[in-house]
Formats: structure tokens, C-alpha cells, sequence
């Protein structure tokens, strides 16, 4: 199912045809979409439902699909309508992602493995589909999504974290791979961005069973799903519109990190493995 703009010739080979996933309004996907329309490209914008973006309906710098990223079936039929559109994908942006708060020794193996399912393999499964085409042309940029927590590994969302450190890694390794194929592949690091992620990781803690192990930390387990959005995380406009001018230079970044956390992220990674741990304590109260 499809709104927006259509037809895919003439002045449109002069856009730069972007998809991206996970855009729901509220969130980084979206901003990333209206950023990269501000840029004139002509942008897909998928989500789990139309209505997730029914503000960017009926403009034609859009053309909006329902995409779910766990079935390799919409993945496909998404990536084929947008070939049969436009003729081509210039950039791919992986952006669907959830967050996932609890601690690793008491959460449902199956709550994980959705985690890893969307996080990890939903980009995988978008990469495999766009980028044979994006070969055909010699030319095409993948942009994942990672997240500093990566970085700091720090306790109560450790199904999340180590989603991301691994599509971290595997974003290191398809930069070399899919060089050959004239394809940049671009690592984006958001800090803290203002955007609608704890409320999803609220929702989704709610379905969590009761901690028995841990519950004196029942607390502080749920404040982490809120961690990412305090007073001073940065607007995810502000995030987007830089993270877009990185991704569209002709010669892009290896890894891009933006966003409040970013730079003391940076640094944490790099500290001895004791100190580490004892900031994360102190900051994580555990």
C-alpha cells in the first residue's frame, strides 16, 4: 500500500532517490526524511503503518509505503515497487530500530530475539534486497544506524546495546565488502536525540514480567528507558539535518557520531575497563 508522489521519470533523474525505514512521525526516521527533502531528493518513507506519517502525505517529495522489516516478504515488495518507480536507490537508510529495557539475565529470549530480529537482521534483510541494484549502477550509499550506548555498555538495556555494537560491526565490515561494488557505507552514531524512543521503550518494558532477581533495581531500570531524553538531548531536526549533509557528501564519513553523549561516549570507550564500569555503575545506580 502506497501514498505520496509517483511516476519516476524525466526531472526525477536529477533527484537523489532515498528509502529509509523506521518513520514514524516523532522519531529520528522522520526528521532524516524531511531533512533529506530539504535537500531535494525524493525520498521513500516506510513505516509499520501509513498513519505513522500521515503528515508527509500528499506531498510530492514523498512517496510513503508500509514496510515491516521482519518479514523478508515486505522487504522485497517494498524494494521492487521503489525500482519499478524510480529506477534506481541511490541511498538506503536503516533506521527501523526498538529499544529494549531489562536486565540480560532475566529478560524473554524472545523479547531479544525481536530485538536482534529488528535492529540487527531488519538491515541486513534491507541491505541484501537494495544493494544488487545499487551494484548494477557501480554507485549507492547504505546508512546504518548505531547508537553511542554502544559504546559505553552500561547495564539495563543490554539486548539493545549489544544490537547495536553488532550491527556496529557488521557496518565496519560491509564498508570494506561492498566498496568494491562502488557502494559508501556510512555508520551513524546518534548521541541522546529528542525523539519518541522512550516512550516505545516505556511501552515495551511494560510487557516485561516481573523482575525477581532484580527487583530492588525495578527503579532504576525503568528511568533507563528514559535516559536518552532528558532536558538537553538534542533535537532530532538538528541531528537530522547534519546527519543528512554527512551522508550526501561525495566523499562520506566511515562513522558519523552527532548528538548530546557523543563526544563523552567517545571518550568512555577508550578508558580502562575499571573505570569504565565504575562511571556505568554510578551512572546506572547498580
Amino acid at each position: 500500500m502506497a501514498s505520496g508522489g509517483g511516476g519516476g521519470g524525466g526531472d526525477d533523474d536529477r533527484q537523489q532517490v532515498v528509502l529509509i525505514t523506521g518513520c514514524s512521525q516523532g522519531g529520528i526516521g522522520h526528521a532524516m526524511a524531511l531533512a533529506f527533502a530539504a535537500r531535494g531528493c525524493r525520498v521513500v518513507a516506510t513505516g509499520r503503518s501509513l498513519s505513522s506519517m500521515a503528515d508527509l502525505d500528499g506531498d510530492s517529495r514523498f512517496h510513503l509505503q508500509e514496510l515491516d522489516v521482519l518479514s523478508e516478504g515486505s522487504v522485497k515488495q517494498v524494494v521492487g515497487d521503489v525500482m519499478d518507480r524510480f529506477g534506481r536507490i541511490d541511498v538506503l537508510v536503516n533506521n527501523a530500530g526498538v529499544q529494549c529495557v531489562g536486565p540480560l539475565a532475566e529478560i524473554p529470549i524472545a523479547t531479544l530475539q525481536k530485538t536482534y530480529d529488528t535492529n540487527v537482521y531488519g538491515s541486513l534483510r534491507m541491505i541484501q534486497a537494495a544493494v544488487p541494484h545499487m551494484a548494477t549502477r557501480k554507485k549507492g550509499k547504505v546508512a546504518n544506524m548505531g547508537s553511542v550506548a554502544a559504546l559505553t555498555n552500561g547495564p539495563w538495556a543490554g539486548s539493545y546495546i549489544s544490537s547495536k555494537a553488532a550491527l556496529h560491526s557488521m557496518t565496519d565490515t560491509l564498508r570494506l565488502e561492498l566498496k568494491p561494488l562502488g557502494i559508501d557505507v556510512i555508520n551513524i552514531v546518534p548521541g541522546a536525540i529528542k525523539s519518541n524512543i522512550g516512550n516505545s521503550a516505556v511501552a515495551s518494558y511494560n510487557k516485561m514480567p516481573e523482575w525477581k532477581l532484580y527487583k530492588p533495581f525495578e527503579a532504576v531500570i525503568r528511568d533507563r528507558a528514559h535516559f536518552s531524553q532528558g532536558i538537553k538531548a538534542t533535537p532530532a531536526e538538528e541531528f537530522a539535518t547534519e546527519a543528512v549533509s554527512a551522508i550526501l557528501r561525495k566523499n562520506p564519513p566511515a562513522w558519523f557520531s552527532y548528538g548530546q553523549y557523543s563526544t563523552v561516549s567517545s571518550i568512555i570507550y577508550h578508558l580502562p575497563i575499571c573505570v569504565r564500569d565504575f562511571i556505568m555503575r554510578k551512572a546506572m545506580k547498580c
